[in-house]
Parts: C-alpha cells; sequence; structure tokens
C-alpha cells in the first residue's frame, strides 16, 4: 500500500542529525543515476528531478513553476515526490514537495558543515531573509544549539523582520557581520558575487546555497581562491552553477582546487583551525531519494 506524507505531520517524526546520518550511509552505496528533464510553456515550468540508488530505491521530484500564480491567489511551486521501491519498482510513498525540499537542502548545508566547520563554532551568520534562511536557522540549532545567530539581508527591512521572527541579532553591516562569523551560511538569488574573499577571517566555514544557476553566484574569486574548496556532488555543481563554473572557465581556480564531494567523504575534513572551508550545495536528486527514504522510515517507525 502505496503511504502519503504531508508536510505537518511527516515533519513531527524527523530529526536534523539523523538526516545527515542517513546521508552520510547514502554516499556509501552505488553511486546514484540522475537525470532532469524541463519542459516549458512561455514563463511556466514542469521540472522532473529522477535518481536511483541500488539498494536504495528511486525517486521522482516533480515541480510545476507558475510564476504569474502569486498574482492570482495562488502558490507559485506545487509538487510531489514519488518513492519507489528498489527491488520491486513498486511505488512505497507520496511526499509533500516542501517537506522533501526543505529537509534535503538544509540537511545537505548541515552535513557539510559537520564535516567542515570547526566543532567549537559559536557565531552563524545567515545570508537571505527566505524560507531557506529560516530552516537553515532551524538545522544549525540542532548542530551548534549554543550558537548565537546573526542575520543579513540585502532588504533591510526583511531582513529586520526574519531577524525579530527567529529572535536573533541583525546585522545592518555585512562586512562587520563576516567579521565576527565562524560559519557563515548564504541562500540568496543573487547573481553577482556580493561575498568578498578579503573580509573574510581565518577559520571561517563558508557554507554556499543560493546559487543554482550557471549565471547566478554569492561569493567572489578571492573567497574561492583562499578557501579550501568542497561540493556535495561533482556531478550537480562543477559544470552547472556559476558559483564554480564562472570562475572555472575564467581560470580563477583549477579543477583541482575543488578537493571532494560526499562521495569522497573521508577527504572532506579540515586540517586545520585556521583554514578557510567553502562548501557548494548544489542539491541534486540523488539527495532527494535519500532525504525521501529517510522520510518514510522515520513515519514507519513513529
Amino acid at each position: 500500500m502505496t503511504t502519503f506524507i504531508p508536510f505537518e505531520e511527516g515533519e513531527k517524526h524527523l530529526d536534523w542529525l539523523a538526516l545527515t546520518d542517513a546521508f552520510e550511509a547514502g554516499h556509501k552505496l552505488a553511486k546514484a543515476e540522475i537525470a532532469d528533464t524541463f519542459l516549458y510553456r512561455d514563463k511556466d515550468t514542469l521540472l522532473n528531478r529522477s535518481a536511483w540508488i541500488s539498494g536504495l530505491g528511486l525517486a521522482v521530484k516533480a515541480a510545476s513553476v507558475f510564476p504569474g500564480n502569486p498574482a492570482k491567489g495562488v502558490p507559485m511551486i506545487h509538487g510531489a515526490v514519488n518513492l519507489f521501491d528498489d527491488a520491486t519498482g513498486d511505488l512505497d510513498a507520496v511526499l509533500d514537495f516542501h517537506l522533501v525540499t526543505k529537509w534535503k537542502t538544509a540537511g545537505d548545508s548541515l552535513l557539510g558543515a559537520r564535516k567542515l566547520a570547526r566543532p567549537d563554532s559559536r557565531n552563524i551568520l545567515i545570508l537571505g531573509a527566505g524560507t531557506v534562511g529560516r530552516n537553515l536557522h532551524q538545522a544549525y540549532s540542532a548542530l551548534f544549539p549554543d550558537a548565537q545567530f546573526s542575520l543579513w539581508n540585502r532588504t533591510a527591512a526583511t531582513g529586520e523582520k526574519m531577524a525579530d521572527d527567529l529572535g536573533i541579532t541583525w546585522a545592518p553591516d555585512l562586512e562587520t557581520a563576516m567579521a565576527d562569523a565562524d560559519i557563515i551560511t548564504s541562500a540568496t538569488m543573487s547573481t553577482e558575487p556580493f561575498i568578498r574573499g578579503d573580509w573574510l577571517q581565518p577559520g571561517t566555514h563558508l557554507d554556499m546555497i543560493g546559487a543554482y544557476r550557471p549565471d547566478m553566484r554569492e561569493a567572489d574569486d578571492v573567497a574561492l581562491q583562499r578557501a579550501r574548496v568542497f561540493v556535495d556532488s561533482f556531478d550537480t555543481t562543477i559544470d552547472h552553477i556559476g558559483e564554480l563554473k564562472i570562475p572555472l572557465a575564467s581560470g580563477a581556480i583549477t579543477r583541482a582546487d575543488i578537493l571532494a564531494d560526499f562521495y569522497s567523504m573521508e577527504a572532506m575534513a579540515r586540517q586545520s583551525d585556521d583554514e578557510i572551508t567553502l562548501f557548494k550545495n548544489g542539491g541534486g536528486a540523488h539527495l532527494d531519494l535519500m532525504t525521501s527514504r529517510y522520510i518514510l522510515d522515520s513515519w514507519n517507525t513513529k
């Protein structure tokens, strides 16, 4: 029988650190086969992201993106994740799209920080006052329960409201905020770099989430050159996302500068307290699959 897992009920049974454990276990299995399909009608998009991991199953994450919906009072994005059994191909579960996306995105960054950030990190700076920024506050609070959070956002009024909602510090000046941060986690829609490498302090961990298209960047060349650079997946970041694609094309960095991904987990480690680490969160359908399987397992053991 197929299980249907809605957002609120499904989320009640989840744990951020357990999800990172599930990610680590998933990357010890056979490497995922992944594929994306896009269909377009003017500004409207149908996106399908698929993954198959032998031993874990298959997943298809489908979303319709209709930019004109908000003007009609309708959400812009609708979707679901279909999770299939690895042995029989049977439909195990249909999961809420937003539930899987929330936990996949923030959990991906959390595993990166678990491997690369200093364990004694206490000052965490969030860049971006959107939904992902709120999710990152929740996720990072699980790994660093004693941390002090601050928030910077390009539009001050939006940032101040979110900071007030979360009970964290509003940071009006980015350079000053970066100077005090042990971890910087960035989830903006920027196409032009605004994180200056010259502003990074020794020992900082930089978690890059926002850029997802070839024309998008959040950090400048100096940030990449000063840091030891890691990604969640070579296959879904290097040739696809401007954060790496643009500086690779210009020669600002080389392919050898991107040191490891989650499929080489043993190499994802900090070498000293003073080094700067940079993690590019690219997402990917294989992580949707791992997240969906974790959610279903948690649902079945509730």
